[in-house]
């Protein structure tokens, strides 16, 4: 049971990200024209929000290795947890890239190279951000994140209307920061699309790799300190029904 139960977590993970990445950034990709930056804030938001109703139950719905980190610091998942997960969502984020890149090469003269939903800074953002200014960026737009996903998940299950503010913190911070660098704060969003775009969005993806996850472990730090916790926190593994069974018979 317990091993079922890991396989439907990874699986979720892998699943989400690869939906987050084919439908969010493919928003960005086939639509942008149409639909604008407020369109595809709107497309990662709803996504996230879809996602975390349907997958969240079951992994807690990270998609995200930020979103993870956060979790494996605030001790609520083991490091166990926390490297399938984030196994499963960069692979996850390739598979949904392959897929949206393969969408995209039917479409006639829409152009991939260097683009592709990637995220960079200089020539390749609409303001010309520099280099500090988007890493300043993503370390704040991740933490005001992974920071409202902690606190309204005060357990490993995405509940009751949780899904909600997670959904309305992603589209904000896209709001935001997609006229400043496509918006990242998410690692495994970030390395699929500039796999397949190639030239200066892979030489940028560094920045898109660590300062979110600079951003996820500070929304950690803080939330331990603005939500102390008063109860025994439920970590991924504690929630497995083989583990729940044992406790049972533990105590009886």
């Amino acid at each position: 049971m317990l091993e079922t139960t890991e396989t439907r977590t990874v699986v979720s993970e892998f699943l989400g990200t690869l939906l987050l990445v084919f439908f969010a950034v493919g928003a960005a990709v086939l639509a942008g024209e149409y639909i604008g930056t407020f369109g595809i804030a709107l497309a990662f938001g709803f996504t996230m929000l879809a996602l975390a109703y349907a997958l969240g139950p079951i992994s807690g719905c990270h998609i995200n290795p930020a979103v993870t980190l956060g979790m494996l610091l605030a001790r609520r998942i083991t490091v166990r947890t926390a490297v399938e997960y984030w196994i499963c969502q960069v692979l996850g984020a390739i598979v949904g890239a392959a897929l949206l890149f393969l969408l995209a090469k039917q479409v006639p003269g829409l152009e991939t190279h260097e683009g592709f939903g990637s995220n960079g800074w200089g020539d390749r953002s609409a303001v010309h951000l520099n280099l500090g200014g988007a890493f300043i960026a993503e370390v704040l737009m991740t933490f005001l994140f992974v920071f409202v996903v902690l606190a309204v998940t005060h357990k490993v299950a995405v509940i009751g209307f949780d899904g909600l503010p997670i959904g309305l913190a992603l589209a904000t911070v896209h709001l935001i920061g997609i006229p400043l660098d496509g918006t990242s704060v998410n690692p495994a969003r970030s390395i699929g699309p500039a796999l397949f775009a190639g030239g200066a969005a892979i030489t940028q993806l560094w920045l898109f790799i660590i300062a979110p996850l600079i951003g996820g472990a500070l929304a950690a730090v803080v939330h331990q300190i603005t939500h102390p916790p008063q109860e025994r926190l439920i970590v991924a593994d504690d929630a497995s029904p083989g583990a729940a069974r044992s406790s049972v018979e533990h105590r009886s």
